[in-house]
C-alpha cells in the first residue's frame, strides 16, 4: 500500500501549523512555496500559518511580503 500523505491544502495546513509550533519560520515558508509550486490551493489558514510563523520567528518583512501577497491572489482575509 502507498503510504504517502497526499498533497493538498488540508495536509500542507497541518504541517505549516506544525511548522509554526515549532518555531521553524524557513521552513514554512520553504513548504509554503512548494504548495504554490505543486499548484495546491492556499488559504486563509495557510496564509495566516504561515504568517504567524515568521512572526514568531521574528522575520516581520517575510510576514508583511506574505500579506501582501495574500492580497494580490485574492484569497479572503476573514480571520
Amino acid at each position: 500500500a502507498d503510504s504517502r500523505v497526499e498533497q493538498n491544502t488540508i495536509s500542507y495546513s497541518a504541517a505549516l501549523s506544525a511548522c509554526e509550533k515549532g518555531e521553524r519560520w524557513a521552513q514554512a515558508l520553504q513548504l509554503f512555496r512548494e504548495m504554490a509550486d505543486s499548484r495546491v490551493q492556499r488559504d486563509t489558514i495557510t496564509f495566516s500559518s504561515a504568517v504567524s510563523a515568521c512572526e514568531k520567528g521574528e522575520q516581520w518583512e517575510q510576514a508583511l511580503q506574505l500579506f501582501h501577497e495574500m492580497a494580490n491572489s485574492r484569497v479572503e482575509r476573514d480571520t
